[in-house]
């Protein structure tokens, strides 16, 4: 029993010791101190770096702005993880926990766990090296397995991807084979429309030429005047003519929008038939068509 007591006593006298509280309340100002600066550094090596990469991208040297967004993430990560190591060890060190032996213990068995960690250093490798060789980058629209759609962050370990349905994928870089990427060359479309084998070609044709030449001027997106191939297919009552258009990465679906539409009316202003499906009704006494 008086053991118990002077077991007690002795403790209640360590936890209400000045020098117990005074070293609690140093350690808490430490600990506040550290994360506060540690926050500040984050936030404006992030804000430097961003200002830093604007300015390449606004230099007159060819830079490619979607190489510098991609490095930018990437420096903006390492400085997140750097920044809030250090002040990890930092806040164990204001704890008085002996940092040395536990990173000593750390190494040997980080040393363990990287014989089994062979698809993160692959992951790791497989990251440097698409951005090294900068395979693709933040913005572009690129095609991996069964993963499409544009890219919103590159790290050294996965690579996210958010579809066009507003899903995003999450890859490990190591398991990134074959890439299809659509945004760095200009991209082409063939725009298909249908007209009656009784309408006039020669007037179509004209109507068609004038109206492509206008377009370079009206829409930036195209790197040229598209192109009227002529005919491509006769089926049946149907003729098939075609537009070739080279546009901006990834702007062709949109000018072909605006082909199809402006078209579709320049034939109906010059009385210009164009093919449309027919339903066939049969009566008790004839057939008519509609």
């Amino acid at each position: 029993m008086e053991e118990s007591k002077e077991l007690v006593d002795r403790y209640w006298d360590k936890l209400t010791s000045q020098a117990l509280w005074e070293r609690i309340i140093d350690a808490s100002i430490e600990i506040i101190i550290i994360l506060l600066v540690s926050w500040l550094a984050v936030r404006l090596g992030k804000k430097f770096i961003n200002k830093v990469f604007l300015m390449r991208m606004r230099s007159p040297l060819n830079h490619s702005e979607r190489r510098q967004r991609t490095i930018a993430r990437l420096l903006q990560s390492v400085i997140s993880y750097v920044v809030y190591f250090s002040a990890i060890i930092g806040i164990l060190s204001s704890l008085e926990i002996k940092v040395a032996g536990l990173l000593a213990g750390a190494g040997i068995v980080g040393l363990a766990i990287g014989f089994g960690a062979q698809s993160l250093v692959k992951d790791v490798i497989t990251g440097f090296f698409i951005i090294f060789e900068d395979q693709f980058g933040v913005g572009d629209y690129i095609k991996i397995n069964a993963a499409e759609g544009t890219v919103v962050e590159i790290g050294l370990r996965t690579t996210k991807i958010n579809g066009a349905t507003g899903e995003q994928f999450i890859i490990p870089n190591g398991a990134i084979g074959e890439v299809v990427n659509y945004s760095i060359n200009n991209s082409k479309i063939f725009i298909d429309l249908q007209m009656t084998t009784d309408a006039d070609f020669e007037k179509a044709e004209t109507v068609i030429h004038k109206y492509l030449e206008t377009l370079p001027k009206l829409h930036e997106e195209l790197i040229a005047a598209p192109v009227f191939l002529g005919v491509q297919n006769v089926k049946g009552t149907e003729v098939t003519i075609r537009i070739a258009a080279e546009t901006l990465p990834q702007q062709q679906y949109g000018i072909a929008r605006i082909i199809r539409r402006d078209v579709t009316k320049l034939f109906e202003e010059n009385n210009i038939p164009m093919a449309y499906p027919k339903m066939m009704f049969y009566g008790k006494d004839e057939g008519r068509s509609e």
